[in-house]
């Protein structure tokens, strides 16, 4: 796939935000160097029926073939099933791959990470998720995916395996929150046509 992105869409993950570190690296990089791309970063709500609403509505204008998405983790998730959706191009950083599992032990009162703001992550929450899971990967050039052995949320073996025969840069160490995310984000946006 070629050509730079003029949309972009960074999805976050469980219990994030957009005020996590790499949305605040990434929507910085862009500001300042790529302010002509259409930005967008949305709070996804706690159920997954209703962040895909939000993301079907807020894309529906939007041109697929030069829309990106970037997703952390369940936005990982999510971010597949949007390119899955409309075809556009997908960065995956550490995606969660089975988050219908994963999730169980989450259901109840939590918290955001950034902030004291508490939620209920709710049992029908997981055939949410279950039910906008692609079966398949279509057209595997449009992912890439950032994946440390060092995550220590999820499987590294795992998340290679989903995303097998699409790019993928394998870390040696690193951690799930992607803490050198610095270190990558020129290889994330040149994956999107964007690096200047």
């Amino acid at each position: 796939m070629s050509g730079a992105v003029t949309h972009l869409l960074y999805l976050h993950g469980f219990r994030s935000s957009p005020q996590s570190a790499k949305a605040r690296q990434t929507a910085a990089w862009m500001q300042q160097h790529r302010p002509e791309v259409h930005w967008w970063c949305p709070q996804l709500p706690p159920s997954p029926r209703d962040a895909m609403a939000l993301l079907h509505d807020g894309l529906r204008d939007w041109p697929r073939a030069s829309t990106g998405t970037i997703g952390s983790s369940l936005g990982g998730f999510y971010a597949t099933a949007v390119a899955e959706r409309i075809g556009c191009r997908a960065v995956l950083l550490n995606p969660a791959v089975d988050p219908a599992r994963d999730l169980t032990r989450h259901i109840g009162e939590t918290t955001a990470w950034h902030s004291d703001e508490r939620f209920f992550f709710r049992a029908e929450f997981i055939d949410e998720l279950r039910a906008i899971s692609p079966a398949v990967l279509t057209r595997l050039d449009r992912y890439f995916a950032v994946i440390a052995k060092g995550d220590e949320v999820l499987s590294w073996e795992e998340m290679t395996d989903r995303y097998r025969g699409c790019r993928i840069k394998l870390l040696e160490g690193g951690d799930h929150a992607l803490s050198d995310y610095d270190d990558h984000l020129g290889e994330v946006l040149a994956f999107l046509g964007l690096r200047v």
